[in-house]
């Protein structure tokens, strides 16, 4: 059963997504079936999605819920867990990656508050496995001032993210763009409506093109 048929076939707890949603997940999380994996999902809500995940993921993986409510936390379940706290505070992050270790998927569908997504960010990609995915979801709040969004605003996710694309290639821009982490560990950058998903790894030899004979 694939992710959306399962949302629709979904009898339990309330999952909250957006149809288009389920392809990109499809497209980008199925490598991680059935594997020991470690996800972590900002935004527990009403408890369905984990449930989801771990449907879609398999017994082998170990599910993270953040939420800043309290009443979340009568989700936890087998290899379901839920920890409180600010998803904008370093220090509570660090507490559940000094816990649950090396995440291999994070996705938050938090706050949605534009400072909120880039503290979370910064915290966690570096610190997301080396193939790892990073997804966030709901960008369309980028948009909206009432989450400090705004089309010209360029601290949203979705004009950083923008600058992400120059970073992914500045080892072709002749000095012009100085490489950093996302240059150096990042394989790709994927744009969808309301959604960002970054792909870890690296390219190797950028700077030297393969040739190739039949």
């Amino acid at each position: 059963m694939n992710l959306w048929q399962d949302f629709k076939t979904n009898d339990k707890k309330l999952i909250h997504k957006w149809m288009h949603y389920f392809p990109i997940y499809e497209r980008h999380l199925s490598c991680f079936r059935n594997k020991t994996t470690t996800m972590v999902e900002i935004g527990v809500s009403k408890g369905g999605s984990l449930q989801m995940w771990q449907r879609f993921l398999g017994p082998m993986a170990t599910l993270v819920g953040i939420d800043i409510d309290a009443s979340c936390a009568e989700h936890e379940d087998d290899n379901i867990f839920v920890r409180i706290g600010d998803q904008s505070d370093k220090s509570f992050l660090q507490s559940v990656f000094q816990e649950f270790g090396t995440p291999d998927i994070i996705i938050d569908d938090g706050s949605h508050i534009m400072s909120h997504i880039g503290a979370t960010f910064e915290y966690f990609y570096p610190r997301l496995s080396k193939n790892g995915i990073y997804i966030v979801e709901d960008l369309h709040t980028a948009y909206w001032e009432e989450f400090e969004g705004g089309v010209e605003n360029p601290e949203t996710f979705i004009n950083k993210s923008k600058s992400f694309v120059d970073k992914l290639n500045a080892d072709h821009a002749r000095g012009v763009i100085e490489p950093d982490f996302i240059s150096k560990n990042t394989f790709g950058i994927s744009f969808y409506d309301s959604v960002v998903v970054l792909e870890r790894g690296s390219i190797p030899l950028k700077k030297a093109p393969m040739t190739g004979h039949n």
